[in-house]
Order: C-alpha cells, then sequence, then structure tokens
C-alpha cells in the first residue's frame, strides 16, 4: 500500500475489538514515534501516557461522555503538557545539545538565553498554550504512523481533562492531559469503517501560487 492508501484506510475508529491486542513491537514503535515528533525547538515539552490498567480505563470512561473506545481500545494514549516551562527545561535540552554532538558552549550559550528569555516573557498561560500546540503535532504524527502500521485510531478532544488528571494523578508529575488517542483494532463490525470519506477536493483544499 502507498501512503494515500494507508491514509485512505484511517478513519476515527468509534468501535474497537477489545479481544485484540497490539504487540508489544507496534507499540514501541508507538512511543517511538511520539519520541521523534517535532517539536519547536526541539524543546519536548509534552509527554505521553500509556494507560494499560484497565480499572483506571473504565474509571476514565465516565469523564470521556461514556466513548467506549477508551476501555474497549487496546492501549489508551494521553498527550500531556507539562503544567509550565522552566529555564531548567531548556538548560536540559541545551546541556544534551552540548553532549550529543559536542557543541561549544559559547556557540549554544546565545540560543540558550534567548530561548528562556523568550519563554520568560511567555505568560504561564501563553507557555501552556505554546506546549498545546506541540501536542497537536504529536497527535498528527501519531494518526500518520498509526495508519501506516495498520493500527486503528481515535483521536479525542471530547474528555474531562482536569478528571483525567486526577485519576491518572498528572499533577503528582507536573502534566496536564491534553489530548486523548485510543488505539488497537476496529470491531469488524463499526460500521463507521465502511463509510466513504468526505473531503473538498484537491483543487479546493490547496492552493498552489
Amino acid at each position: 500500500m502507498t501512503t494515500i492508501d494507508h491514509l485512505k484506510w484511517r478513519y476515527a475508529t468509534k468501535k474497537f475489538d477489545a479481544s485484540k491486542t497490539l504487540s508489544e513491537e507496534k507499540v514501541t514503535i508507538v512511543k517511538q514515534a511520539f519520541n521523534l515528533t517535532a517539536t519547536s525547538f526541539g524543546l519536548q515539552t509534552i509527554s505521553l501516557v500509556v494507560v494499560l490498567d484497565k480499572d483506571k480505563r473504565e474509571d476514565l470512561v465516565q469523564h470521556s461522555y461514556h466513548q467506549k473506545q477508551v476501555v474497549d481500545a487496546s492501549h489508551l494514549l494521553v498527550i500531556c503538557v507539562q503544567d509550565d516551562i522552566l529555564d531548567a527545561d531548556v538548560d536540559g535540552l541545551f546541556d544534551s545539545v552540548a553532549d550529543l554532538r559536542k557543541t561549544p558552549e559559547d556557540i549554544l550559550e546565545p540560543y540558550r538565553k534567548d530561548l528562556k528569555t523568550m519563554m520568560q516573557n511567555m505568560s504561564r498561560t501563553e507557555r501552556q498554550e505554546w506546549s498545546v500546540k506541540q501536542a497537536y503535532i504529536a497527535l498528527g504524527n501519531l494518526m500518520t504512523v498509526c495508519a501506516i502500521e495498520r493500527i486503528d485510531a481515535c483521536p479525542m478532544e471530547g474528555f474531562i481533562p482536569e478528571e483525567y488528571d486526577v485519576v491518572l494523578n498528572l499533577k503528582e508529575r507536573n502534566l496536564r492531559s491534553v489530548l486523548v488517542l485510543p488505539i488497537g483494532y476496529r470491531d469488524e463490525d463499526d460500521m463507521f469503517a465502511t463509510f466513504k470519506k468526505v473531503r473538498k477536493t484537491i483543487d479546493d483544499a490547496v492552493i498552489t501560487l
């Protein structure tokens, strides 16, 4: 299958086969894809929480407007953002650059300083919003990778983040839930799997100047 064939194959899965589980190899690919997601400046202020615990997932159904994908999918992915971005996060990035690329500090220091200044000039709310944008980049990347790997997925904004944060004890990790992505294998009788995609034509969607 071509990349486009894979993207045509995917859809927002409404009903998962609860008897099917993703292999560890597939899950590892998803984790690696998340970690390789492009983020602005390479500053990874997002985290991926993989929820396997069925009891926790049962608890989360009521906070997901009773969408059963949360519990029936093989794995539940929750994309989170840091509660705030600190100077230590910027230092961690540039320290890693120095270590891995052997880049001299005199070259890194201006960039380190500029990024700290940029973050300090934002309000805490603005820094969180900045991180949320990175979370959506990660979601798009994960959905494409899942399609290529023939993993069904259902991107969800329809949940109550504050309740997720409590059930998953995210505040203890200084994280806030932003997006939910149940992944696994579609149920054979999910009628949405056979629906034709409704999209604009390429000419309507793409402007060439």
